[in-house]
C-alpha cells in the first residue's frame, strides 16, 4: 500500500501522541507509588514483625512444654485389653484439675474392609459430696485402627473425638484443653435444668461444682 505524504504525517503524529500518553501514565503510576503513605508501610512492617515474634514465642513454648504423647504399641503387640490400657495412659497425661474423675471402657469392634476398628470411650465427670456418682458425664471416643495387611512392627493408628463434636484429633498433635470437657458438662446441665441457669449462664460450672 502506498501512503500519501499527508497520511504519513498523520500516522507519525498519532504515534508520538500515543507514546506521550503512555509515558504520562507510567509517570503517574511511579509518582503514586512514590507518594505511598509511609504510615501504611510502617504498619505493614510492624504487623510482619509481630507475627514473626508470635511464631517464635510459640515455638519456644512448644519446645519447653511439648504436647504430651505416649509410645503406642505396634500391630503385633495389640490386644483389646492393651488398647484400653494405652488409652487410659494417654488421657492420664492430660492437664486437668483434680475434681475430675474418668474411666475407660471398651465399646465394640468393627470389621471395616482391610482394618479392625476398636472403639473405646473415656467418660469424664465431676463427683461431689452429695453425688459421688455423677449423673452427667462428658465422653471422649477413641478409635484404634488395626490394619490387617500392615507389618507387625507398625504402630497402631489412633484418633479421638469429643462428644458432640466432629473434629478428629490425633495424639501428640494438639494440646488438650479442660474447657472442652467443661463445655460438654455445662451444655448438658443447661438442657436438663433450663430454669436454674436461665438467668445465670455465667455461673453454670460453679453451680455444678457446688452441686446446686
Amino acid at each position: 500500500m502506498i501512503w500519501s505524504q499527508s497520511e504519513k504525517k498523520m500516522n507519525v503524529t498519532k504515534r508520538v501522541k500515543f507514546e506521550k500518553e503512555a509515558n504520562e501514565d507510567k509517570g503517574s503510576t511511579s509518582q503514586a507509588m512514590a507518594k505511598e503513605d509511609p504510615q501504611d508501610i510502617t504498619e505493614i512492617a510492624l504487623t510482619l514483625a509481630k507475627d514473626a515474634i508470635t511464631a517464635a514465642v510459640k515455638s519456644v513454648e512448644e519446645a519447653e512444654n511439648p504436647v504430651r504423647n505416649i509410645d503406642w504399641i505396634t500391630h503385633g503387640e495389640f490386644t483389646e485389653e492393651k488398647g484400653c490400657k494405652q488409652v487410659e495412659e494417654f488421657v492420664s497425661n492430660w492437664e486437668y484439675q483434680s475434681h475430675w474423675e474418668h474411666y475407660t471402657e471398651f465399646l465394640r469392634k468393627e470389621d471395616v474392609l482391610h482394618s479392625f476398628y476398636y472403639i473405646y470411650c473415656v467418660r469424664w465427670s465431676i463427683p461431689t459430696a452429695r453425688r459421688p456418682i455423677a449423673r452427667i458425664t462428658a465422653s471422649v471416643y477413641f478409635t484404634i485402627k488395626v490394619n490387617k495387611n500392615k507389618p507387625p512392627d507398625t504402630p497402631i493408628d489412633v484418633s479421638y473425638v469429643f462428644e458432640g463434636h466432629s473434629l478428629v484429633h490425633r495424639p501428640g498433635k494438639i494440646r488438650f484443653q479442660e474447657k472442652w470437657l467443661r463445655d460438654i458438662i455445662e451444655a448438658k446441665y443447661v438442657l436438663i435444668y433450663p430454669n436454674i441457669f436461665q438467668f445465670n449462664s455465667s455461673g453454670v460450672f460453679q453451680n455444678i461444682l457446688g452441686d446446686f
